[in-house]
């Protein structure tokens, strides 16, 4: 016989229906559903180029290293500034066109499509939402960018290429802000605070975690993230080799960014496309 639940069991049935699917990572409907809410709606079909460039640049950043089997890359919605495209959780070597889940800024998904999302998604909901300008978000775990974010050692500019932090780089300490976690930006309130110590700077260290490098177009956010690779190997070759190093002045910085920061890396965008298309 069936039992009659308060409206508070409801409630409380629904939430936990919902957390077990999402944390299985196999989401076989939108949570939301499960509590009468609906997905939010779509910004339109995105651009094809877009959704091209997007696949491509996971792919290449999984071929330059950047990322492995964890990561990720998105892109703003080419129609609609307040909804961003990002794969699916899945390696980014793997992703393709089919994977890509739009989001609006408080990254619910549109179309989930019983995929599942990466629970880190609210590093680039929340960056996009605070700050209009960026078109490309990155987070990534390089491993030669570790060590920055938690020694006393300033990531710098050791040449020209990477002359856009120039201004400095902030380590985001979750700690501090959040507390004790699993160090992982998986909610809204993590990912405002991230957003908040990323200011208006392109890069933000994550201790013990990694990097997030935004951009005003994916090959941007994509070749910073290459060259700050770079960047960092050279730095820590350079104190190895001991005596001061010469980094680049503030005023040369800026100089490489006023000539318009390398052609916005759309030379070296065309070798990594077909390279990663040719594999």
């Amino acid at each position: 016989m069936k039992q009659d639940r308060s409206p508070g069991e409801d409630v409380k049935r629904r939430d936990f229906l919902a957390s077990l699917l999402m944390a299985t990572g196999t989401v076989l409907a939108d949570p939301r559903l499960l509590m009468g809410q609906r997905a939010p709606a779509s910004g339109g079909a995105a651009a094809s180029t877009l959704i091209e460039d997007l696949v491509a640049a996971n792919r290449i950043l999984a071929r330059e290293g950047i990322v492995d089997g964890f990561g990720h890359v998105s892109a703003r919605h080419d129609r609609d500034p307040n909804r961003y495209l990002l794969s699916r959780s899945l390696a980014p070597a793997l992703v393709t066109s089919d994977d890509l889940i739009e989001y609006d800024l408080n990254s619910n998904p549109v179309n989930v499509k019983a995929r599942a999302p990466y629970s880190e998604r609210f590093i680039h909901g929340e960056i996009y939402k605070a700050r209009p300008d960026v078109r490309s978000v990155v987070h990534c775990h390089t491993s030669s960018l570790i060590p920055f974010g938690t020694s006393a050692v300033a990531l710098r500019p050791v040449y020209h290429l990477a002359a856009f932090i120039g201004d400095g780089v902030p380590v985001f300490d979750i700690r501090d802000t959040v507390g004790i976690t699993d160090m992982l930006v998986s909610d809204s309130n993590r990912g405002r605070a991230l957003a908040k110590a990323l200011g208006p700077r392109p890069v933000a260290l994550m201790r013990g975690h990694g990097a997030v490098v935004v951009g005003a177009s994916l090959p941007i956010a994509v070749g910073r993230s290459i060259y700050l690779d770079i960047n960092a190997r050279l730095q820590a070759a350079a104190a190895a080799l001991g005596g001061p190093i010469k980094y680049l002045d503030p005023q040369e910085a800026r100089k490489v960014i006023e000539a318009g920061e390398n052609g916005g890396y759309q030379r070296p965008w065309e070798l990594w496309k077909q390279q990663a298309s040719a594999r």
